[in-house]
């Protein structure tokens, strides 16, 4: 009985210490750079990764580039406060780059003639741990949405052009 109860006891220790350890999910509420609201985007730990689960609304129609930046800002009306890409390793930009991409690379989005877009991104460099991949370290990071689409070579930004959405990923 006291075995039993000793690994049931065990159990539930090991349960708590992997629940304290998960990271929770992060909502980033987008803006335009004329201040309207542009969704949300929900990011999800995953197994490798990240995943975002993209909502957004009030945007150009057509093929846009979308990134992790470096800073946790996103000031109108250009969204340059929120640096560059989400690169802790220092690689050259570009999901297709035979040199490696920065962390903070993904795919392009697709947005309807009605303005919206509703996807779902994953980013297997990235976190929301509390090492150097996570984009809550060092206060946080944002979410940049550009006007046009990332030709997923071109370094440092893929000619994606300008950043016309952004929301703030902090704790």
């Amino acid at each position: 009985m006291k075995r039993k109860m000793l690994c049931t006891m065990s159990l539930l220790a090991v349960i708590a210490c992997c629940a304290a350890g998960r990271a929770e999910d992060v909502t980033v509420r987008l803006t335009t750079a004329q201040g309207q609201d542009a969704g949300t985007a929900i990011i999800k730990t995953a197994s490798h990764g990240v995943i975002v689960q993209l909502k957004a609304k009030n945007l150009p129609a057509g093929e846009h580039g979308i990134h992790f930046h470096q800073s946790a800002k996103c000031d109108p009306p250009d969204f340059k406060t929120a640096g560059p890409h989400f690169n802790p390793e220092g690689k050259k930009h570009g999901l297709k780059n035979p040199e490696g991409h920065h962390a903070g690379d993904m795919k392009n989005v697709i947005v309807a003639a009605n303005g919206t877009a509703r996807t779902t991104i994953v980013d297997n460099d990235v976190n929301l741990g509390d090492d150097s991949h996570s984009l809550l370290s060092n206060g946080g990071t944002s979410l940049v949405i550009h006007a046009k689409p990332d030709d997923m070579r071109t370094d440092p930004t893929g000619n994606s052009g300008d950043r016309i959405a952004c929301g703030v990923i902090t704790k």
